[in-house]
Formats: structure tokens, C-alpha cells, sequence
């Protein structure tokens, strides 16, 4: 892994350079971009989590004794290690995202001054790669939420077997029936547990994700309603260019 990656994004030189400029100009964009780097350092931390919850799961299955139920979890956490996999790449290459439009950005600020700052947003493309981990996440969740309706109805059907053969076994003897089967079992709970905590890791990371997006809309929505002060001087100097000259004041009417 590089340097890059190992490193926090808010320790990257560009990112803290570009933060201090934006900061020291009071530029409005500071706040979300900040945000945005946060995000993403978060994104990497909840990332961490659900692989130690993936290791949690591939541990449990092992002392499981071989069944198809066992078989189809293997699949499903083989799946799962896949998708966090591409979360992991998605996230390194959005930190590349952002220390190079930093970098852009410092470029420009050098050549132009603080008005290259006013459209932030264009330096930083984002969207794309966000919204792309969110799609990866939201397959993740369905696969952990398949896999738990898989343990309970194995589950279900346990019990529901069960019951019958204690109903069989208190007909015998004369005794009532049973009505309801018992509900899910230590062990189904046991294998069930992790892909509950893999989905509540990934769920947060979902959230992360909507937060980001809401950061760079509002970079976007920023560069939109503010112009830049050079395209104001200009604005400005063909207004002065277009308007008619005033004549000046005869000798007659300085007279009067």
C-alpha cells in the first residue's frame, strides 16, 4: 500500500496547504471541504470495521460443521470480503481525487490569486465515485440481509420440525399439543450476529456517504450563486466599455 493510502487525508500536504489558504482568505468553501476530507477519513474507519467483522464471520464459520447452510454463508462472506475490497479502492481513489484537485486548486490560486478559490467545487470531481460507493454499500447490505433471512428461516424450519416431533411424541401419551415452535435458537443467533454487525458497520458507512454527497452539493450550489470576483471585473469593465460618453460642457453653457 502506498504512502498516500496509509496516510491520513487531512495530513496530506496539499490538503493541509489548500485548507490554511481557503481559511486564510475566508473562503466559504472551507467549511465543506473540511467536511468532506472528514467524511472520507471516516469512510476509511468504518471500512476497517467491517473487515474485522468479515474476519469475525469467516472464524465462526469455520467451527461450524459442514451443512449447505454452512456452504452458502462461505459464499456470502467470499462476496462480501469482494465488495469490501472495491469500497477500499473507491476510497483510496477518492483521497487521489481530492489531493490532486487540491493541488489544482493551490496551482491556481498561485497564478490567479484568491478569485481561482470561488469555484472550489470544479476542482474536486466526486460525484461519480461517491455515488458509485453507494451503490457498492447497498449491494453489501443485501447481501447481509439475504443471509440473515437465510439463517432464520433455516432456523424457522428447525423448530418448526421440532414441533412436530414433540407433538407426535405428547400425542402418544395423551398430552396437548404444541402450538408455537421456539424461537431462533443460540446457535442461529451465534452465526446471524456478525451480519448484523457487518450491516450496522455498512449502514453507517452509507450515512458517511450521504453526508459527503451533501458537502459537495453544497460546494456546487456555492460556486453557482457566487461569481467570481474576475468575472465581476469583467462584467464591470464592459459595462464601462458600452455606455455612451457625456459630452462635455460647452464654453456657452459654463457661462451661464
Amino acid at each position: 500500500m502506498s504512502k498516500t493510502k496509509q496516510k491520513r487525508l487531512a495530513e496530506q500536504k496539499e490538503v493541509r496547504e489548500l485548507l490554511a489558504v481557503l481559511k486564510e482568505n475566508n473562503c466559504s468553501g472551507a467549511k465543506d471541504l473540511l467536511a468532506a476530507v472528514r467524511h472520507v477519513e471516516e469512510l476509511e474507519q468504518q471500512l476497517s470495521e467491517t473487515m474485522e467483522q468479515l474476519s469475525v464471520m469467516r472464524q465462526d464459520l469455520q467451527e461450524m460443521q459442514k451443512s449447505p447452510l454452512k456452504s452458502a454463508l462461505q459464499r456470502t462472506v467470499h462476496a462480501l470480503e469482494e465488495k469490501a475490497d472495491a469500497l477500499r479502492e473507491q476510497i483510496a481513489a477518492l483521497k487521489e481525487n481530492i489531493i490532486e484537485g487540491c493541488k489544482q486548486a493551490l496551482s491556481e490560486f498561485k497564478e490567479r490569486g484568491v478569485s481561482a478559490l470561488d469555484n472550489l467545487a470544479r476542482f474536486f470531481h466526486l460525484r461519480q465515485g461517491l455515488e458509485s460507493m453507494r451503490e457498492t454499500t447497498e449491494r453489501a447490505i443485501d447481501i447481509d440481509s439475504r443471509a440473515i433471512a437465510r439463517i432464520e428461516a433455516v432456523s424457522a424450519q428447525y423448530h418448526e420440525a421440532g414441533k412436530h416431533l414433540k407433538n407426535a411424541g405428547r400425542a402418544l401419551v395423551g398430552k396437548e399439543t404444541v402450538q408455537e415452535a421456539k424461537p431462533m435458537g443460540k446457535v442461529a443467533k451465534a452465526v446471524a450476529a456478525p451480519y448484523r454487525a457487518d450491516r450496522a458497520c455498512l449502514l453507517a458507512m452509507k450515512g458517511t456517504i450521504e453526508k459527503a454527497v451533501s458537502c459537495l452539493e453544497r460546494l456546487e450550489q456555492a460556486a453557482e450563486k457566487k461569481p467570481s470576483i474576475l468575472q465581476a471585473m469583467r462584467e464591470q469593465g464592459e459595462r464601462v466599455q458600452t455606455e455612451p460618453e457625456k459630452k462635455a460642457p460647452s464654453s456657452r453653457d459654463a457661462e451661464r
